[in-house]
């Protein structure tokens, strides 16, 4: 009996686990471990810290859904991995023992990098776990009983751009709710190159569709920004040329900003040698495993993809939701593979379909893979896009209550639209 240990259990942990019992049967065991009891659907947060949801609308115990579907669970983090024994040391001091590691945490939050930055000890929120925007919503309520300027963007190094663009348009929406936008200027500073990058090199006229939302909404911005510290209600941007040159230095107040940080990888995951890169994210192969320790797979924001291009200001690249299950679902069917005594043959397709909300309208794009060149390449908008994403937070959170990672209906009706999550064997894009 083979003891698969899942390490994390977010967007592609929950799934992870999900398809490994069901590939491998009661012929092997799995065990998820993570930092907290619970899973929440990260996507919501920007509704969160508007008020449109809270917390028990988008989290949920994991341990009874994991423990129906015979799989273990484990609510603690782990400090210490050692892939010459193969085992991981937890919080309290215990032991795990695994054959096969497959590590999808996610990211440590890099608040640091920027001085003055982060809801613990800064003075800008987060939006990048149900905690974060908790915190977020207390400020946002500070904001309508004292409105003022908001800056909401990206430091320097992030890779997420989506809710950022999310929370500005959400939050847009919400004062003019409460009709006292009028009082609240509001400025997006991202170190991306143009609006609509979203670290991918845009998709489809995502630039045009996202510069004329903004101008529409009086929505001001500034690009090619390097976050450089934030104070008590002032924030410093240097704002860069194309070629890297500084050629204007702002200094922007602000009654209330949200900006997500640059991502980094876990401390227990980045102290191993030779298993990350130096921003400790895992460096995988085309099978999402690492090139030097055999038995561990990764997934998800963790792993480590080179950015689209250069750009002034460092910008990463996003793991989006269906291009995260894809990887999850090589990594089952390759670690099924060795189990069988063969080599591991199976890709994930890396394509992604993304929804963004905006309040009572929101832009989708679709990018066939996410990285380019493109053989889809489409960008759009519409309050079709709204509806479609309250529909899916909804869909996500039951499936993952249910167990069933890919019910077959979703599987024809994505593939439907050009999306599967695996490569063919005969391709080799």
């Amino acid at each position: 009996m083979a003891h698969i240990v899942v390490m994390g259990a977010g967007i592609g942990g929950m799934p992870a686990a999900y398809e490994l019992r069901e590939a491998l049967g009661k012929a092997h065991k799995v065990t998820v471990i993570n930092t907290v009891d619970y899973f929440q659907f990260v996507p919501s947060n920007p509704w969160v810290a508007v008020g449109w949801r809270s917390r028990d609308e988008v989290i949920f115990a994991i341990k009874p859904y994991l423990e129906r579907k015979g799989i273990d669970f484990i609510p603690k983090a782990v400090t210490k991995i050692e892939p010459e024994s193969n085992t991981l040391t937890l919080q309290d001091g215990a032991k795990v023992n695994y054959d096969y590691l497959v590590i999808t945490t996610g990211p440590k939050l890099s608040f640091e990098e920027v001085p003055g930055a982060g809801p613990h000890g800064g003075y800008t929120q987060s939006i990048c776990s149900i905690d974060h925007a908790e915190k977020c919503y207390a400020d946002y309520e500070k904001l309508v009983a004292n409105p003022g300027p908001v800056i909401i963007g990206a430091m320097p190094g992030a890779s997420c751009f989506g809710p950022a663009y999310e929370y500005t348009m959400v939050l847009d929406t919400a004062l003019r709710k409460k009709k006292i936008r009028n009082k609240v200027p509001i400025t997006y500073v991202t170190s991306e190159p143009y609006i609509g990058h979203l670290g991918l090199d845009g998709v489809g006229d995502s630039k045009g569709i996202m510069e004329s939302a903004f101008r529409s909404h009086d929505i001001r911005w500034i690009t090619n920004a390097k976050t450089t510290k934030v104070e008590d209600g002032k924030m410093f941007v240097d704002e860069l040329d194309m070629q890297g040159n500084v050629v204007k230095q702002h200094e922007l107040p602000f009654k209330h900003s949200m900006m997500l940080p640059a991502f980094k990888g876990v401390d227990a995951v980045a102290a191993v040698e030779g298993l990350c890169n130096p921003r400790g994210f895992v460096i995988v192969d085309q099978n999402q495993r690492s090139p030097k320790y055999k038995n561990i797979y990764s997934a998800g924001v963790c792993i480590a993809i080179p950015p689209t291009g250069p750009t002034p200001v460092p910008c990463g690249v996003p793991k989006t939701g269906y291009m995260i299950e894809s990887m999850v679902t090589a990594i089952v069917h390759n670690i099924e593979e060795e189990l069988a005594g063969k080599q591991p043959t199976h890709r994930g397709s890396w394509q992604a379909i993304c929804l963004a909300d905006f309040g009572n309208t929101g832009a989708a794009f679709v990018a066939i893979p996410q990285i380019p060149p493109r053989n889809v390449n489409w960008f759009g908008e519409g309050k079709w896009v709204h509806l479609a994403k309250i529909a899916f937070e909804k869909y996500f959170i039951r499936k993952m209550k249910k167990g069933n990672s890919e019910p077959i209906y979703e599987k024809y009706m994505m593939k439907l639209i050009g999306m599967e999550r695996l490569l063919h064997p005969e391709r080799k894009d």
